[in-house]
């Protein structure tokens, strides 16, 4: 039986593709053997951003954009397989995320939806590899928030008995796994990631992040603006939950910025950079008091002045990326949807109630069979 899995990951920021080969043993351990990240076309990101927002025409625009990610998707595999020297009849199947534009599970008629943008099954065409792809709406159909999915992940790969520690994964949105030393599994998203950094460096110095933190890090943090930011309910709420751009975006951070229009755009950054700090810590130590170890994964990983405040906000804690837990913060993420294509092949459940409030454990994905 073939045990290579690919996992394709694009997420909030908008970055682009990171594909991971991995092997999988009949238990789930995972040994990566490959990782290679694409950008996306600067034409299919500004798609893809539009279309997180209401606007005309959306049925056309998001279908040629679901073709355009699975093209993305495509070249992502074809550069893996190039770096690794595997081939496609060696691998069992592609677990592809696709683009998340909108989530809003629960909501509207008691199930809501969410929606990641995928061509599944051009994409299946495209690289002659079984895919699993709509790997969120399982878990909303049965009640749940669809998200996060990576906390059954990181309790397989990170989890240590009689440890307590947890796992934040800060792309664009924030998002804490809660590894309790008798073995209890939680999580949730728990604020911004870079979503609002990227935004308010792209809106003023023209560049899609704010590299390090080093503009960041050259601000000044504003009490009232950083209250005002933190008083946001979602923070508040109980778990389960999850976000995404349909909550912070533009408009947001601009009418809570207007009270404010007197801050250089230099401490605005530094203001956002601790919000997402506070967030995740005031998060983390709520559900989590005194946790032996946080790990870090994600773009918010490489981001020192981000880490930097994380350890000053934890000084009981040692933070620590991913990496040093054996896993490089960028693939991690990816990985966890090769091994949620495993799991799918297996018929083993992905998700976890506790996580994401659903009525059960349930097996997830749709498969796109290669033929």
């Amino acid at each position: 039986m073939r045990d290579l899995f690919i996992g394709l990951m694009s997420g909030t920021s908008l970055d682009g593709v990171d594909a991971v080969l991995a092997r999988f043993d009949p238990q789930g351990g995972i040994a990566v053997q490959g990782h290679v990240h694409r950008p996306f076309p600067d034409a299919l990101r500004a798609d893809l951003l539009a279309l997180n927002r209401p606007g005309a025409d959306e049925l056309h625009r998001a279908a040629l954009a679901s073709n355009g990610v699975a093209e993305a998707y495509a070249q992502a595999v074809a550069a893996l397989l190039a770096a690794t020297g595997a081939t496609a009849d060696q691998i069992a199947a592609v677990g592809a995320h696709g683009q998340t534009v909108r989530h809003r599970p629960g909501e509207f008629d008691g199930t809501g939806y969410t929606v990641q943008l995928l061509n599944g099954a051009l994409l299946a065409e495209r690289c002659g590899i079984d895919v699993v792809a709509d790997l969120r709406s399982r878990d909303v159909a049965a009640g749940g928030q669809g998200a996060p999915l990576v906390p059954a992940f990181h309790a397989a790969l990170f989890g240590q008995p009689g440890m307590a520690q947890a796992v934040l994964n800060w792309g664009g949105i924030g998002n804490l796994t809660l590894l309790g030393a008798d073995g209890a599994v939680s999580g949730f998203d728990c604020g911004p990631g870079n979503v609002l950094l990227d935004l308010w460096c792209e809106r003023h110095r023209r560049t899609p992040f704010d590299a390090g933190g080093a503009w960041a890090a050259q601000g000044r943090v504003d009490a009232a603006l950083l209250a005002t930011l933190l008083d946001e309910p979602f923070l508040h709420r109980a778990p389960p939950k999850s976000t995404g751009r349909d909550l912070f975006h533009a408009e947001w951070l601009d009418a809570r910025l207007a009270a404010f229009d007197a801050l250089t755009p230099v401490d605005v950054q530094a203001t956002l950079a601790e919000f997402t700090v506070r967030a995740a810590t005031d998060a983390l130590l709520r559900h989590l008091p005194s946790p032996t170890r946080l790990l870090v994964c994600g773009g918010g990983a490489l981001n020192d002045h981000l880490m930097a405040r994380l350890a000053a906000q934890l000084p009981g804690t040692a933070v620590q990326s991913t990496a040093s837990a054996g896993l490089p913060p960028l693939q991690v993420e990816a990985a966890a949807f090769a091994w949620l294509a495993w799991a799918f092949t297996q018929r083993r459940p992905g998700n976890r109630p506790a996580v994401t409030g659903a009525a059960g454990p349930r097996v997830l994905g749709c498969l796109h069979p290669a033929r």
